[in-house]
């Protein structure tokens, strides 16, 4: 079953009974002229173990400890938000597996070389799709980024994939005057930093359910990110994100610059449809959310000594 995306960007109580979320609206509890049959009638009730994802983004949202718990039982992410609306927070279950720790010595073990293939293996996936991506957005083959993905080799010693994103970048978003990819850059940066958020929240819960630390990464290390892991697993997955940005900047009547794609509620709506997202894998279609399963299971059977290759969804040309 597909788990929910829950999205909060208005005030709301949020609790717990009998195992469902209950969903409450403040100036309906507040009010003392509203019957009490009346505010039980409002009340919004979703059963919490068919939640994936609670996107917390209002400073007037009251959740109780004890809904977060059971979310955090039943293996959601829960996102909180700044006051600009973008996910600054991310909270995920301690205990994701019931074989965790042997899971945890086989992600620690890992020798360099095995990381290096990996990580190889990830920019080939990440590129190919990005080489899909222009393809199907700017209408033409680009058969350099094919070259490229061919050639990487071990660890990306000789970082294609710095390379390929230029190209990419560069081509993607032509029309927009002076676009750069840069998190704090001009639209649609705002787009691609939200859609990847969730997606970073997507591919941090499945890691977790896989019994391995999104912390200790096969590639990214920096010493203050806590998603190191989560980080290199999602490269392959972002040009999905591209791919949807695109056609949301495409649909919009907007400036050369890109300056009207603000970050509203109906680009939200669009952007929250990431989890559910159909791409293929291992051959069959399959919504994102249970692809990045896939993926972080094929990751651990690379720990554990079982398969050589991580499973990556894959883009096709025809799609």
């Amino acid at each position: 079953m597909i788990k929910k995306t829950l999205y909060f960007g208005n005030p709301a109580y949020l609790s717990l009974r009998n195992a469902q979320l209950v969903i409450k609206l403040p100036e309906v509890e507040s009010s003392s002229s509203i019957p009490y049959s009346f505010k039980r009638q409002s009340e919004i009730t979703k059963p919490i173990e068919d939640i994936g994802v609670v996107i917390l983004d209002n400073k007037q949202i009251t959740i109780t400890t004890g809904t977060m718990d059971a979310l955090l039982k039943n293996n959601c992410a829960i996102i909180t938000c700044d006051n600009k609306s973008m996910p600054i927070g991310l909270m995920l279950p301690l205990d994701g597996n019931t074989t965790q720790s042997e899971r945890f010595r086989k992600q620690i073990d890992a020798s360099l070389p095995l990381k290096k293939q990996l990580w190889q293996q990830t920019i080939q996936a990440k590129i190919m799709n990005q080489a899909s991506v222009l393809l199907e957005c700017r209408g033409e083959e680009v058969k350099c980024m094919k070259v490229w993905a061919n050639n990487v080799k071990s660890g990306d010693s000789e970082n294609i994939e710095a390379r390929a994103a230029a190209y990419y970048w560069k081509l993607l978003f032509a029309e927009v005057d002076g676009f750069t990819r840069e998190r704090d850059g001009m639209p649609p940066n705002n787009l691609l930093n939200y859609g990847y958020a969730i997606l970073r929240a997507v591919v941090s819960r499945a890691l977790v359910s896989s019994g391995l630390l999104p912390t200790l990464g096969i590639h990214h290390h920096n010493r203050y990110n806590a998603y190191c892991l989560a980080d290199d697993i999602m490269e392959p997955y972002r040009p999905y994100v591209d791919r949807l940005v695109y056609s949301l900047y495409k649909k919009m009547s907007v400036s050369d610059d890109g300056r009207d794609l603000e970050l509203d509620k109906e680009m939200k709506t669009s952007l929250l449809s990431i989890p559910t997202m159909e791409v293929v894998i291992g051959g069959k279609r399959s919504p994102l959310m249970v692809a990045v399963a896939q993926t972080t299971s094929s990751l651990y059977k690379c720990f554990d000594g079982e398969l050589r290759r991580i499973q990556y969804p894959i883009i096709p040309i025809n799609e």
